[in-house]
């Protein structure tokens, strides 16, 4: 049985979320939150919000019941890219530099061994 949660237009760069998140993946739910709480980077706040919601919709399926929290673990971790935000910057000699602010889809899959 497995659970999913998804956080959709995080402001993070999806690059920087992978890098946190290939930390966590078949990871035990447990030490997965321990990696993540120690970890210094502004993207893994973010991904522990995500884990905690996956296992608390691990535990509120009906045929969880009392199901051990040592034993759920990350099955699977995707980062997609969200749209891009666009905003332009003046420069110098009339010119305009564009930035792009990227955003990312974030998935999180728990599973019980």
């Amino acid at each position: 049985m497995k659970a999913v949660a998804r956080q959709r237009y995080a402001r993070l760069s999806p690059l920087k979320v992978r890098q946190v998140t290939r930390l966590i993946k078949d990871k035990n739910v447990e030490d997965a939150l321990s990696i993540l709480h120690f970890t210094p980077k502004r993207a893994a706040k973010t991904v522990e919000n995500v884990l905690r919601s996956a296992v608390a919709n691990f535990q509120n399926q009906e045929e969880a019941g009392g199901v051990n929290p040592d034993k759920i673990f990350v099955k699977s971790v995707t980062v997609d890219g969200g749209p891009m935000w666009k905003r332009f910057r003046p420069m110098s000699m009339g010119r305009v530099g564009r930035i792009r602010r990227r955003t990312s889809h974030i998935t999180i899959v728990v599973e019980d061994r």
